[in-house]
């Protein structure tokens, strides 16, 4: 299994990348794909990525720190995606996609129109450069909308951590986006997306931790790590009606197609 979604370069796991990673493996996550949140961990997500086998980053500006993004940083992104480009010519580059990016209303006193704009930036570098994009999103999901209507993602993307409608998770779809499944269906009480997941194409379906983040059920209160990626699958395989070996199989390809990792 791959977690589309998972930020290795925090703590615990910055500790013992190792230790953490071999867990995953013993769980069967063999690979995993590190967003990063801005300028401050882009090395950080990178480095990672060179020295472990199985890890993948994205590079982006995350929305939930746009009082940190400069237009400098703009500029910086469009350099450091042209640097990976060129090293992706000589198949030497590990990164997968431009992220994590999106909007997030949710902030106290946020600047919509500096998230509107970041993020309409990250779209079409997205674009230019042929990845897909990582998309965050929180209290902003018309806008979210329009925007993704105006610059649709040529190389598709992934709405990460949906805990949406099945009608918001359609539209996502029809906009070659890929749904991002994580701890949330783990949660008996979260009808909705259950329903919702329940009844999507398998072929829209990743799976994700958002680790540190978003821990499954039974773990509350600790940090969330990708080997629980496991409570994930097991909460989506009660849900669908397709065979578990089935569902590993699609979702994983899936997957490693979006990002281009060798499978």
């Amino acid at each position: 299994m791959i977690d589309s979604h998972c930020h290795f370069d925090f703590a615990p796991f910055s500790e013992d990348p190792a230790h953490y990673l071999a867990l995953a493996r013993e769980a069967g996550v063999n690979k995993l794909v590190i967003p990063a949140v801005g300028v401050r961990n882009w090395q950080a997500v990178r480095q990672l990525a060179t020295e472990q086998d199985g890890v993948y980053f994205a590079l982006g500006l995350h929305p939930f720190f746009s009082a940190d993004h400069t237009v400098a940083a703009e500029q910086q992104l469009a350099a450091e995606l042209e640097a990976e480009s060129l090293l992706r010519a000589k198949n030497r580059s590990h990164c997968v996609a431009v992220g994590e990016c999106g909007l997030d209303f949710a902030i106290a006193e946020v600047d919509r129109d500096q998230q509107l704009t970041l993020l309409s930036s990250q779209l079409r570098l997205a674009n230019h450069y042929g990845l897909p994009v990582i998309l965050h999103c929180r209290k902003a999901y018309p806008e979210l909308l329009r925007l993704l209507k105006q610059i649709p993602p040529v190389a598709g993307g992934v709405y990460h951590a949906f805990s949406g409608s099945l009608e918001q998770a359609r539209q996502m779809i029809d906009l070659g986006l890929k749904i991002g499944v994580g701890g949330t269906i783990t949660y008996e009480r979260a009808k909705k997306t259950r329903a919702a997941i329940a009844q999507l194409p398998l072929s829209a379906l990743l799976l994700e931790t958002d680790a540190p983040d978003m821990p499954v059920a039974g773990f509350q209160g600790q940090p969330n790590r990708p080997d629980r990626l496991v409570a994930v699958m097991d909460a989506l395989v009660t849900l669908r009606s397709e065979p578990r070996e089935e569902i590993e199989k699609v979702i994983t390809l899936t997957t490693a197609e979006l990002f281009h990792i060798p499978h």
